[in-house]
């Protein structure tokens, strides 16, 4: 058993077992410790499946005689072949032996290891989720790792003692379930200028989410008004950030020309514009698991089916932080630069008028033909 030491609050270090902000409950969990995941109806262990060590498994065993789980999303349920693809939204509990190695727990969230087939030791039959199955794979997605959780669902006189104990994070289910909802206070913390390449008069401001989230970057080019004609909007591009195709330059998918080119059209346009680069690496579900998406579709999978292997939506993105971000600095009507209708009508939801969706296209390069493809048949993207 591994203890931590106290971590300070806003007064004191907490008492043992005591509510920990959702960041340093996201840092343990990051860890592979234990996190209680605390609710008006029970609660459970998790630890995250893909950092399962057999020392993790032997200290849920030793907390109680209940059977653990493994809870997945159900998209990955049904890529194991455990649950009909009749819904793909929510998530499933499977029930495991009770000599399943850590390895085998392992393999079961990580689909480059058991591709194709489905690890033994497993419950006949998933169960329905209960909210804390939802939040601990919720947890999952806000720590960038793949979204499954061994769990303990705890007895009453169990979950009393795991709160007093120190070397559990302990966290309400819903600060983890409305998280994904929410702007989490978004605060404007600093900006300078910074000539770009193409575009000399231009300032970065970086927006922090009060949650410990990683921070937004706003790109502004010339001198956008923030009251600009009502019927036509500051011209406005919502930029992803993608590590491999604008820093890399990889061929891979059209980042970083859609990136190159959103800032030489809003640099050419009257005014100039905005460019808000979103801390939302992968579609929304991290680098790593990026790569790992990656090397599905090398094995044949898709953009969308490889998201759906590792158990995500094909899109993870929230777009209410990019809306909270042109409120702050002044722009409710913005003319877009996308090809992506779901930002569209995102932007629309979030209180912000889209009076024209401009379009913002690049041609295949011979490695990206594929990706390219299932934008525009699967995810409706105006290529």
């Amino acid at each position: 058993m591994v203890e931590k030491a106290s971590v300070s609050s806003d007064v004191k270090p907490p008492a043992p077992g005591g509510r920990r902000a959702l960041d340093e409950v996201i840092a343990a969990f990051r860890r592979g410790e234990p996190v209680l995941l605390d609710g008006k109806d029970g609660a459970v262990l998790a630890v995250a499946a893909e950092l399962v060590s057999d020392a993790s498994l032997a200290q849920l065993r030793n907390m109680s005689s209940r059977r653990l789980s493994v809870v997945v999303t159900r998209r990955r349920a049904v890529a194991l072949g455990l649950a009909p693809r009749d819904a793909l939204s929510g998530a499933v509990r499977i029930t495991v032996a009770a000599n399943l190695s850590a390895a085998v727990i392992r393999n079961l969230a990580n689909p480059a290891a058991s591709l194709g087939t489905q690890p033994p030791g497993l419950g006949p039959q998933p169960a329905s989720a209960e909210p804390g199955a939802i939040a601990a794979v919720t947890l999952a997605k806000l720590a960038d790792l793949l979204p499954a959780a061994l769990v303990l669902w705890l007895v009453p006189a169990e979950a009393a003692l795991a709160r007093r104990r120190a070397d559990f994070a302990v966290v309400e289910m819903n600060a983890v379930l409305d998280r994904r909802a929410a702007t989490a206070g978004l605060e404007r913390v600093a900006e300078a200028r910074v000539p770009l390449q193409g575009a000399e008069d231009a300032r970065l401001v970086a927006f922090r989410p009060g949650d410990g989230g990683s921070e937004h970057l706003a790109i502004l080019i010339g001198q956008p008004d923030p009251k600009p004609d009502p019927k036509n909007g500051v011209l406005v591009r919502l930029h992803s950030e993608c590590f491999t195709g604008d820093v890399l330059a990889s061929l891979r998918c059209d980042c970083g020309e859609q990136l190159q080119g959103a800032i030489a059209s809003i640099a050419a346009s009257p005014g100039g514009g905005v460019l808000l680069y979103l801390a939302q690496e992968g579609r929304g579900i991290g680098l790593v698991n990026k790569l790992r998406a990656y090397q599905l579709q090398d094995a044949g999978f898709d953009t969308i089916d490889a998201n759906e292997q590792l158990g995500f939506d094909a899109d993870e993105r929230v777009y209410l932080p990019a809306a909270e971000m042109l409120r702050q600095l002044g722009f409710t009507t913005v003319r877009l630069l996308t090809n992506n209708p779901e930002k569209v009508a995102a932007l629309q939801r979030y209180g912000i008028t889209v009076a024209e969706r401009v379009p913002h296209v690049f041609p295949a390069n011979g490695h990206n033909e594929r990706y390219l493809t299932t934008k525009a048949t699967r995810s409706g993207h105006f290529l």
